[in-house]
């Protein structure tokens, strides 16, 4: 699945109330489930990592939904040629 097929899979699933809840709002709840990845990685139990990265990535495309975003054409846009700082890939900035 591509990043915009995902994207438009969570829209599907939960725009709806997730736009009325607001972009301010929503991004409250992606602050907590950053909280609860950054939980994760110190337990460092696989099942439980799968699963916050999943609702981290979720969260982060329903609010780039909001915003009007395509999450995949965005991060090509600054990632495709490598670092956006020294187009180097791998990145070699100091």
């Amino acid at each position: 699945m591509k990043i915009t097929e995902f994207q438009k899979l969570i829209e599907a699933i939960y725009y709806e109330k997730d736009a009325a809840r607001g972009l301010a709002g929503t991004h409250m709840w992606f602050c907590e489930e950053v909280g609860e990845l950054t939980r994760a990685l110190r337990r460092d139990t696989r099942d439980e990592l799968e699963g916050e990265f999943a609702d981290v990535l979720a969260w982060l495309s329903t609010l780039a939904s909001i915003a009007g975003i395509d999450l995949q054409e965005a991060a090509m846009k600054k990632y495709a040629a490598g670092c956006p700082r020294c187009a180097a890939t791998p990145c070699s900035c100091g």
